[in-house]
């Protein structure tokens, strides 16, 4: 593994903030809102961590019309009650002020929209390290995690950061399949909503912020 890195990206939700609960609870209800059984919390997790509407399309059958619509239910009790409620994971605040002090670019990759992303930064003061914040677009035109870490890199070309050699760091398939999809390595953090088996094609697993650390800056 070649190191040091010359930028690094990170995935949001399961890998910075535990956003889980603030995610199922405005999801909940947005089906009651809808009529729809709410469907239980164990369902539910599986929605953290993939584009919206495919989860509204693939785990709930919703066609176009109704996607658009649960989507600005979601949004909206998601914004007015959940976006103070995702408690950054223990220890990652000090590796990404560390990565920051060691004048490492750091750009932020969710498929959640940037404004959302936005809030829980900042509720964790940590806004303040990130040169790039890239997400979803509004329209959720870009969500595909490799269009949207395809966004962060074109971002850190614009303001002339070294992408010599970018890695990704997410704790979801979709976060090692998007950063492959553009070129990039990922490494896996086991504390947040994958399996196991997501790990597969990472270049590294990591179960701690320390052993994350170690790795980002060796």
């Amino acid at each position: 593994m070649k190191a040091p890195w010359s930028c690094i990206l990170f995935d949001l939700d399961g890998t910075i903030a535990d956003s889980a609960p603030g995610i199922t609870a405005s999801l909940g209800f947005m089906f009651e809102k809808l009529g729809r059984p709410v469907p239980s919390q164990e369902e539910l997790r599986a929605w953290v961590g993939p584009p919206i509407l495919d989860s509204f399309r693939d785990l709930a059958g919703m066609n176009p019309v109704e996607s658009a619509q649960a989507l600005a239910i979601y949004r909206q009790h998601y914004l007015a009650n959940s976006g103070n409620g995702s408690p950054i994971y223990p220890g990652v605040s000090g590796v990404l002020r560390q990565i920051h002090e060691a004048g490492v670019p750091l750009a932020l990759a969710t498929s959640k929209p940037e404004f959302a992303a936005s809030l829980i930064l900042d509720h964790g003061n940590l806004t303040q390290y990130f040169r790039v914040i890239s997400g979803s677009s509004i329209d959720e035109i870009r969500s595909a995690k490799k269009d949207v870490i395809a966004e962060a890199i074109n971002r850190f070309t614009m303001i002339e950061a070294d992408l010599s050699n970018p890695v990704m760091v997410g704790d979801r398939f979709y976060d090692v399949e998007g950063a492959e999809a553009n070129g990039i390595p990922a490494i896996y953090v086991e504390w947040g909503y994958g399996s196991p088996a997501e790990s597969e094609d990472a270049i590294a697993s990591v179960g701690t912020s320390a052993e994350l650390k170690t790795l980002l800056l060796p």
